[in-house]
């Protein structure tokens, strides 16, 4: 987990973890964090899948495949092939890995707002730094409901 040790409540948070480790005789390693500029467009589509998955109630996956992409980014993301011995059109959905950093950005940007109107859950914009930690210790500490 990150703790932001400028924030008190954060602090609190940060040396009751240290300290229950150590009542627990475990092995653990201290790092300081430093600050980062922004997230990736990979690992902050992860982090915002996964939180509103959580708030959701649903899989991540099921999150990405079918709300991401289906609801709220068809438009980027469903293609269509033929079947080469049927001849019968399918439909097909793109990796978001094929997507470019325009694409990527407004499929994201677009989650941020449809996450606000259907959960009223704010996503904070991938340079939004401190509240992206907050959601990754979040997600760390109710990751068994992914």
């Amino acid at each position: 987990m990150i703790f932001d040790t400028s924030i008190p409540e954060i602090k609190k948070k940060a040396i009751n973890r240290i300290k229950h480790l150590l009542d627990k005789n475990a092995k653990i390693e201290v790092l300081e964090k430093k600050n980062k500029r922004t997230y990736s467009q990979n690992n902050y589509l992860h982090l915002i899948l996964s939180y509103y998955a959580i708030e959701y109630g649903e899989t991540m996956e099921y999150v990405k495949q079918i709300i991401f992409k289906q609801w709220v980014n068809e438009d980027l993301f469903k293609t269509e092939f033929v079947n080469k011995k049927t001849g019968e059109i399918r439909e097909a959905w793109r990796s978001t890995a094929d997507l470019n950093t325009k694409e990527m950005s407004q499929a994201t940007e677009r989650f941020r707002n449809y996450s606000v109107k259907s959960l009223g859950l704010y996503i904070p914009e991938p340079k939004d730094i401190v509240h992206l930690e907050e959601i990754e210790n979040y997600i760390e500490e109710n990751k068994i409901y992914l």
